[in-house]
């Protein structure tokens, strides 16, 4: 198997552990087991939770945790069968199989956790010929799991570390692939501190949405950059995600990170087709759920469906023409700006086309601008080539808010300041900070930013290609003709020289 396929078995097992133990820790912390001096958890829970208590029991965790594992299928009782060569082919079709239906015991959460588990393929013939092979290797990638300490030397819990540098590597292995599901962490911490940048602690809760949120790592971000967003019900993440084994890893990614069910809500669902759950109600009423933050790395120049029914949809209809057909950027842009509260901000990230492509684009660009709201978009970022895995061209940063008081726009032309690495290029903590610094300045910076007024901007047609207003052109030093024709002079005479010298060794041996 290659990376891509062989993360589904390390990260789901990861992930059962993780539940497992987290629902140890809830047994233990809220003394629902009475346990002895030296008697293990789940050794208790096998004792006490069985017969007609199991269901009881099953009940109680579901409905704190959201989700409920029975004592036979913990992951201590996982490892006591491997380590006494009790284990059954049939077993780990049986614990996942259990744990589905366990998922149902609390409706509110069911969405959640329900099918989390369901790219792991049990049957597959690369494991092993046969039922029991498969179980062996099987066997062998939980032992794998097991050997990890979860635990930094200082204690504290270091598995969603650990998770995110495994999604990272896979990502790297998988090369194109691996754009698919997760943004480069340095990139992630831009757009996190731009749409966090005057947000100030606060008892309110937060709320971000990633409309193409692949592995979860940018929403993750952003609760890592808001002041308080690592205290629990500091922020709400809400996501969309098209691919099924993707959203199963961003709900993994959460929930490994300390996100409580109840600070999440994610949907498996394609953005531009299916908008957020709370859109048309019954009478075809739209409803749309806005957020404090948007963030969104969408695929670039993605084809779509831009039947002209959707000039109707309200994310579309006030910008006068639909994404083309085979570049779905500004699709994406207008979806994630339609649930942009009107205090909050938004960033994405896309191909530098936008900025300077005509016909439908371009009008849709003007309308942004000229919006009878006030110009939607705050700031240009232009970042170096080749930062994503599997695509080398440049990119840029959009950031858009709706409630302003001027209407110029920042460009910040970043494209030549960064690490070179073997494969990819990377963005230092310098490089990072001067980029935010900048954007929070908010003035011209030579050869690096400037602060596009309105009439500049109509000046150019509308056009946003970041060269016409951040001019990186480096003057070269004057040459000094005498000294170049005096230098040419002195190499002719070294070459006559040497043409002498050459002739006279071939007179010597006879040519």
């Amino acid at each position: 198997m290659d990376a891509a396929e062989y993360k589904n078995y390390i990260l789901a097992f990861m992930f059962y552990r993780y539940l497992s133990e987290f629902q140890e820790h809830y047994l233990v912390e809220n003394n629902v087991l009475d346990i002895s001096e030296g008697e293990s958890v789940n050794k208790v829970y096998l004792k006490e939770a069985n017969g007609e208590d199991l269901k009881e029991y099953l009940e109680d965790i579901s409905s704190s945790l959201g989700y409920a594992i029975a004592p036979l299928d913990t992951w201590e009782s996982l490892i006591n069968k491997i380590d006494n060569s009790m284990v059954i082919p049939s077993d780990y079709q049986t614990i996942f199989d259990n744990f589905n239906k366990n998922t149902e015991l609390n409706k509110e959460a069911s969405q959640d956790f329900r099918g989390v588990f369901n790219d792991i393929n049990l049957g597959d013939s690369r494991l092993g010929s046969s039922t029991n092979e498969r179980a062996k290797s099987l066997n062998r990638i939980v032992k794998l799991v097991d050997d990890i300490d979860y635990k930094g030397e200082d204690g504290k819990d270091i598995l969603g570390v650990i998770y995110e540098y495994l999604i990272g590597q896979f990502a790297a292995s998988a090369g194109k692939k691996g754009g698919e599901f997760y943004t480069p962490h340095e990139v992630s911490k831009i757009l996190a501190k731009v749409v966090t940048d005057d947000i100030e602690e606060s008892d309110r809760t937060f709320s971000v949405y990633d409309p193409t949120c692949g592995s979860g790592s940018l929403l993750l971000t952003v609760g890592n950059e808001l002041p308080g967003g690592t205290h629990p019900g500091a922020i709400k993440y809400y996501g969309q995600e098209k691919n099924t084994t993707t959203y199963n890893l961003a709900r993994m990614n959460l929930m490994m990170h300390g996100v409580s069910f109840n600070n999440m809500a994610l949907s498996n669902a394609d953005t531009l087709e299916s908008d957020w759950p709370d859109g048309l109600d019954v009478k075809g009423v739209d409803h749309p759920r806005s957020f404090d933050a948007v963030v969104a790395n969408p695929p670039y120049s993605a084809h779509w469906d831009n039947s002209e029914t959707k000039l109707r949809d309200p994310r579309f209809s006030d910008y006068g023409k639909l994404a083309p057909k085979t570049k779905a950027d500004y699709a994406f842009v207008l979806h994630s700006l339609y649930h942009l509260n009107e205090e909050g901000t938004m960033a994405i990230v896309l191909p530098h086309g936008v900025l300077f492509r005509g016909a439908a684009e371009g009008v849709i660009r003007k309308n942004l601008i000229e919006h009878k709201s006030g110009n939607r978009i705050y700031a240009v970022i232009g970042l170096p080539a080749n930062l994503f895995y599997g695509v080398s061209i440049p990119t840029t940063i959009l950031v858009f808010k709706k409630k302003r008081t001027t209407k110029d726009i920042l460009f910040i032309d970043a494209s030549n300041e960064f690490e070179k690495g073997k494969n990819q290029n990377r963005l230092s903590n310098e490089n990072i900070n001067k980029i935010v610094e900048t954007y929070r300045n908010r003035v011209n910076v030579d050869k690096y930013a400037h602060l596009a007024s309105i009439d500049e901007i109509r000046e150019n047609e509308y056009n946003l290609n970041i060269p016409r207003y951040v001019d990186t052109f480096e003057e070269e030093e004057p040459i000094d003709l005498q000294e170049v024709k005096s230098l040419l002079a002195k190499d002719n005479q070294e070459i006559a020289e040497l043409e002498a010298k050459i002739a006279e060794q071939l007179k010597i041996l006879g040519v």
